[in-house]
């Protein structure tokens, strides 16, 4: 058995430090540098986005068994070109699906748009940590002044918030997970009213900065996941892998 792994989530580097320790032979796909640079230490990498001709050349370069979709829930577009390259030449995909930690106690947006208009209306300061791909629709005048953007620490994160008009003293640039008490402390320290996320899961830290909003005192806005998937855990994935490398 042979893995190719499109990684980008929590579970997708667990899963590749899984699969170097069962020396289960397999690549992992990243979309950026970074990305690369989280991954645990001897697994093998392949760094760069792919569109679905990509995907495809990639699949043909070493004998893969199986390709694992452990990409983040909201990439849709990449999920589904990644079906059509599998498919395409003949292999089975597994999606790694990340378990849904929605919050009932909330304010929800069917997209970021939604989300921004939402903000229009809300008072006071806003701890956006969407990511840095999808901060357009709050650089708008009378909101974006009023928003800390938290993103990766890397250059063109930094770049794009200060393209869109971002008060430079407003972005935070850092790498999480961020602990209950870290949000805490960052709703308190920039008097954060509304906090906005996307339902990313537990491994995507939404229970830690669903109970600061909670604990602190400050409004919680969920920009809901775009599609319901159905696919495998990770204790699953694990499972099938580990029977089809016997």
């Amino acid at each position: 058995m042979e893995v190719l792994l499109f990684g980008g989530t929590g579970e997708g580097r667990e899963l590749a430090e899984w699969l170097r320790d069962q020396k289960i032979p397999a690549t992992v796909c990243v979309a950026t540098e970074y990305g690369g640079v989280l991954l645990p230490q001897g697994v093998e990498a392949h760094t760069g986005r792919l569109d679905q001709a990509g995907m495809e050349a990639v699949m043909l370069r070493r004998p893969y068994t199986c390709v694992v979709d452990a990409t983040h829930p909201y990439a849709v577009e990449v999920t589904r070109q990644l079906r059509a390259a599998a498919s395409k030449r003949g292999l089975p995909c597994l999606r790694l699906l990340r378990t849904s930690d929605g919050e009932d106690r909330c304010h929800k947006a069917g997209s970021i748009a939604a989300a921004a208009r939402m903000l229009e209306k809300l008072p006071g300061n806003v701890l956006l940590t969407t990511g840095s791909k999808e901060l357009s629709p709050f650089a708008v005048p009378g909101l974006v002044e009023r928003c800390f953007p938290r993103v990766l620490p890397m250059m063109d994160s930094l770049e794009r918030c200060l393209a869109l008009g971002f008060p430079p003293g407003h972005i935070i640039c850092m790498q999480g997970p961020f602990s209950q008490a870290l949000n805490e402390a960052m709703i308190r320290q920039f008097d954060i009213k509304t906090l906005v996320t996307k339902d990313t899961g537990g491994y995507g830290g939404f229970r830690e900065k669903a109970q600061a909003a909670r604990s602190a005192g400050c409004a919680l806005l969920v920009v809901e996941r775009p599609v319901r998937e159905t696919g495998l855990t990770l204790e699953e994935i694990k499972q099938r892998l580990e029977g089809g490398n016997r």
